[in-house]
């Protein structure tokens, strides 16, 4: 895994493999970040990166200069690994929390600009991570959720849907609070 911008740019990172992670892949992370940043002032931006696996996209947001990112994942593993890549490179805006998702979203009470999700594929309850977003309205006003998934998973029937991109096997799809 790479960071393709900002300050940490061209850096590599090679996670552990005993991690139960899918990355997003480098054409897919770039694509979501050129939509992402011709939109928001990542300096002004509160992030919550779901399901964040290795760390990759909170790296990301981080290398952009995102003013706080909150990255959750239940792995210890996973967890671990994002905090010493945080000791590492002075990553003091990302704060990796250990918690499962779902239930993360169903107690939080913060607003987010940007909520990007990356659940595993087959979790047979990823509709709800929108619907939770909006239920708990944790998504600030003009804010954008991004949820990657398999692309035979359809999403557009959610509150908040706006569109789908596709790259190869994942799909992004966008939902925004438009208050």
């Amino acid at each position: 895994m790479r960071i393709i911008g900002g300050r940490l740019k061209g850096i590599q990172f090679f996670a552990p493999t005993n991690l139960p992670v899918r990355p997003t892949t480098d054409m897919a992370k770039e694509a979501l970040f050129n939509i992402l940043y011709n939109n928001y002032d990542f300096e002004e931006c509160e992030v919550l990166d779901l399901f964040t696996g290795t760390g990759s996209v909170s790296f990301e947001f981080a290398s952009r200069g995102a003013k706080k990112i909150t990255s959750v994942d239940k792995h210890s593993g996973c967890i671990y690994w994002i905090k010493s890549v945080i000791a590492k490179h002075n990553l003091d805006e990302i704060e990796p929390t250990k918690a499962d998702v779902l239930k993360f979203l169903e107690q939080e009470t913060k607003q987010y600009q940007i909520i990007f999700a990356d659940p595993p594929y087959d979790l047979p309850s990823i509709q709800l991570i929108p619907e939770l977003v909006f239920k708990n309205n944790l998504l600030a006003p003009n804010g954008i959720l991004v949820v990657e998934h398999a692309t035979y998973t359809k999403l557009n029937q959610q509150k908040g849907y706006t569109q789908t991109r596709k790259y190869g096997n994942s799909s992004f799809s966008f939902f925004e609070n438009q208050e």
